[in-house]
C-alpha cells in the first residue's frame, strides 16, 4: 500500500518538483497552496508526513503546524518543513509547534526523499 503525503507550497513549482520526486517513489501526494487549504484537504484521511513551506499567504507554515498539532487525527504526523527560511530563531519556532525536521531550498531532491523515507509514519 502507498504513503500519502501532502505537500503545502505557495509555489506551484515546487509543488510540482517534489510531487514527480514522490510520485516517482511511489507516494500518493495531496497538494495544497498555503496552510488554510491543507487544513480544508485533511479530513481525517491517513497522511504519512506533511512537507510544509514556512513563508506561505493566508496561514504560514508554523501557524499550519500549531494548527494541525490540534486536530486528533494529525496530531501525531510527521511534519517536514522545506523552506528558503534560514533563521535560527524561525527554526526552533518551527520544531517548539511540532515540526520533526528542516531542509533548506534549493533542495536535491535525493536529499529530500532520504529525509522523507526517515519521517514517514510506517
Amino acid at each position: 500500500m502507498s504513503k500519502t503525503i501532502m505537500v503545502v507550497d505557495d509555489s506551484a513549482s515546487v509543488r510540482t518538483v517534489v510531487g514527480i520526486a514522490l510520485r516517482g517513489t511511489g507516494y500518493e501526494v495531496i497538494e495544497a497552496h498555503n496552510g488554510k487549504d491543507a487544513v480544508s484537504k485533511l479530513t481525517g484521511q491517513k497522511v504519512h508526513l506533511i512537507i510544509s513551506d514556512v513563508n506561505m499567504p493566508e496561514m504560514d507554515g508554523i501557524t499550519f503546524v500549531k494548527t494541525l498539532k490540534q486536530h486528533p487525527s494529525y496530531r501525531f504526523t510527521p511534519i517536514l518543513m522545506l523552506t528558503t527560511e534560514s533563521d535560527a530563531g524561525k527554526k526552533q519556532e518551527g520544531q517548539a509547534a511540532g515540526a520533526k525536521a528542516w531542509m533548506l531550498k534549493p533542495f536535491q531532491p535525493e536529499q529530500m526523499l532520504g529525509a522523507v523515507q526517515k519521517l514517514c509514519l510506517p
